[in-house]
């Protein structure tokens, strides 16, 4: 996928759901995965042409485990122009060593949300962007579907009230093939925490779901896209019917 492609899908969603305005500070959640650092070049980019000015920063919630390294990230916030911070912790420790969690994805998860919208907040942000694709929205809600037994998917803009910042997610446009395409052509080096539960988590066993009903249902993944995007329930509203032909 080339980068027009990219800011296509980006600019389609932040314009449906008015995510952006102007003199927005955007911090971007960089796990160093490809999502995020797509989000990253994404909104980067799109601040030399959309209207609205803003401007952005990154950052990194490092979980303190053996072998995790930000420097492809530092180098890229680099070329880009855009602040980059690494925000040391131990979440590791704690979940692994200390409590021991079987099930340790749902705590993490917590913990670096908690670590990434405070430094944010202190560093004067007023949005924070997520890298979550179309694949994560339809995850999700079979996530919650068959562990929690409620329907639920994120929304694309939540305001968090006790935080006082609004959460965006400017990639749900985007399929997650089409990013991991746009990375390997474009040839930009990731960067990884190095947890030990990858390709072993719930989340991967939907994944694994998902692909196997893709290949009996025709249109699998654009139907039940669609269906979030015009349900109610989830805060989405209806805007969009989830089929993008930009």
């Amino acid at each position: 996928m080339k980068l027009q492609r990219l800011l296509s899908y980006t600019r389609k969603a932040v314009d449906d759901y008015n995510m952006i305005e102007d003199g927005d500070h955007i911090a971007v959640s960089m796990s160093g995965g490809k999502d995020s650092t797509a989000l990253l070049v994404a909104l980067a980019e799109m601040r030399r042409f959309y209207p609205k000015k803003y401007t952005i920063e990154g950052i990194s919630v490092s979980l303190g485990l053996p072998g995790a390294d930000f420097s492809n990230m530092q180098k890229l916030c680099n070329e880009l122009g855009v602040k980059y911070t690494v925000i040391e912790t131990d979440i590791g420790e704690i979940i692994f060593n200390v409590r021991k969690e079987k099930n340790p994805c749902s705590l993490c998860t917590k913990m670096r949300k908690g670590a990434f919208n405070n430094v944010a907040k202190e560093n004067g942000c007023n949005k924070i962007a997520y890298g979550h694709n179309k694949d994560d929205v339809i995850e999700t809600l079979f996530l919650s579907l068959f562990y929690e037994g409620r329907i639920f998917s994120f929304a694309p803009v939540t305001y968090l009230d006790r935080m006082d910042v609004t959460a965006i997610r400017p990639l749900i446009y985007a399929p997650e093939m089409d990013i991991a395409g746009f990375i390997k052509q474009q040839t930009i080096g990731l960067s990884y925490n190095n947890c030990t539960v990858d390709g072993q988590t719930k989340r991967q066993h939907i994944k694994d779901f998902l692909k196997e009903s893709a290949e009996i249902y025709p249109d699998f993944y654009e139907k039940i896209f669609g269906a979030i995007a015009r349900s109610d329930i989830t805060g989405w509203n209806g805007k969009s019917e989830g089929d993008f032909n930009g």
